[in-house]
């Protein structure tokens, strides 16, 4: 049976919050430091004690108090949003890493209490500090925090994480679209000047082959 790699271990054991206080980018890069012994086990206040056990563990180090600099172990908090303040900027949409905020622009938002992780990423881009963390549980670390919605966090991250990745190629294929409908439209009778015919569809088939080259991942 083949082994599962240490980071992989190691990720699995996270509560993925994607809360960044680690200092790293989300739970798996923390994961991916721990493996490589560039980060110590008790870096990861969401997962608080047990956390720090369950690292210390898998990698046959000696379990450490959690470090202050990264946060205290507490019970989970969820976002509430005062809706009288709130201006529908997105912002907080755009900050939350499993899509837990439902709303447009112009539109006031919700967070739904079931899906956030309590990683209060949604607060700093907030330009009027209409959100707040209010407690959600009793218990603190993972006695907050079950493997089923580490998991489905997970996936919502993921999922969210491959949109991010589509939206690029996306743009870059509707540019690709516009830019040939461009120069499918430009004029080609005697009545418009030659050269500036010739210049116009030079223009556009050079911005055409940079957009094309770009959607193929060249650019």
């Amino acid at each position: 049976m083949k082994s599962v790699p240490l980071v992989e271990r190691l990720h699995q054991a996270l509560p993925q919050t994607q809360c960044q206080r680690c200092g790293y980018p989300d739970c798996r890069g923390y994961a991916e430091a721990v493996a490589a012994g560039q980060a110590d086990i008790n870096r990861c206040p969401p997962g608080g004690e047990q956390g720090v056990m369950r690292l210390a563990a898998l990698t046959g180090r000696a379990p450490v108090p959690l470090d202050p600099a990264c946060g205290t172990e507490q019970t989970r908090d969820v976002a509430v949003i005062d809706e009288d303040w709130c201006i529908g900027c997105t912002l907080c949409i755009e900050a939350c890493p499993v899509d837990a905020i439902a709303g447009a622009n112009k539109r006031m938002h919700t967070v739904d209490e079931s899906l956030c992780t309590g990683c209060a990423l949604c607060l700093p881009p907030c330009p009027v500090d209409c959100i707040a963390m209010v407690p959600a549980t009793q218990g603190t670390g993972w006695d907050a925090w079950s493997p089923a919605q580490a998991d489905e966090a997970l996936a919502r991250y993921k999922r969210r994480q491959a949109r991010a990745q589509k939206a690029p190629q996306q743009l870059a294929a509707r540019h690709v679209q516009a830019l040939q409908h461009k120069a499918q439209s430009l004029p080609t009778d005697a009545s418009h000047d030659p050269a500036e015919q010739a210049r116009k569809r030079a223009i556009v088939a050079a911005a055409l082959a940079k957009a094309q080259a770009k959607l193929r991942g060249e650019g």
